[in-house]
């Protein structure tokens, strides 16, 4: 098991938007022999996203929109369905997915439930995504939905069935991690 960390020398490779470090460790390894290895990390600062879902209609909300990085990574269209989801900001975990979720989806939610935290790539990314659960009715709906335009977010909003929605997920229509896990936890915990 790596022990003792020690930071020798973080260098800013790019802080256009978010901040990426070229970060210098060193450790004592599994054996007590001193090593070093040297990482690149992502700081893009934590999200929080949300499944809402309707139990009596069985239908949840998800979106869709186009992600530059899963275009690049073969992706043809870059659409991508997930669930709503978004940064921090600066506010409380509860408070941002609140915000996120009238500003995607269009709907004001009433009790919110945490279900985990999830580190979402550790490997290069430090951010924590805080992952919630809500039941939505149509009363709670409170305008369009489809994201800010000052952010040039386009989002599709869609109310489908919960169980289309785990097909998707094996037929790789689904393939963002938070959405298949918030998807599969509903299930495992005999919400849907």
């Amino acid at each position: 098991m790596i022990q003792a960390i020690k930071i020798e020398e973080a260098k800013v490779l790019s802080h256009e938007k978010y901040l990426l470090r070229k970060i210098r460790y060193a450790y004592r390894d599994k054996s007590g022999k001193s090593a070093e290895q040297v990482r690149e990390v992502y700081d893009r600062g934590d999200g929080a996203a949300i499944l809402l879902y309707n139990k009596a209609a069985g239908t949840v909300i998800l979106t869709r929109q186009f992600r530059l990085p899963t275009y690049l990574n073969g992706n043809v269209t870059g659409l991508m369905i997930e669930v709503c989801a978004g940064l921090l900001d600066r506010d409380r975990p509860e408070e941002a997915i609140r915000r996120e979720t009238e500003e995607e989806t269009g709907y004001r939610v009433g009790p919110v439930t945490k279900v985990y935290d999830i580190y979402t790539s550790p490997g290069v990314l430090t951010e924590i995504v805080h992952c919630f659960v809500a039941e939505y009715s149509a009363d709670m709906k409170i305008g369009e939905g489809g994201g800010l335009e000052e952010e040039q977010e386009e989002i599709e909003v869609m109310e489908v069935a919960y169980e289309r929605a785990l097909q998707w997920v094996r037929a790789g229509e689904i393939r963002d991690a938070k959405t298949i896990l918030l998807l599969q936890y509903m299930r495992v915990e005999g919400v849907m």
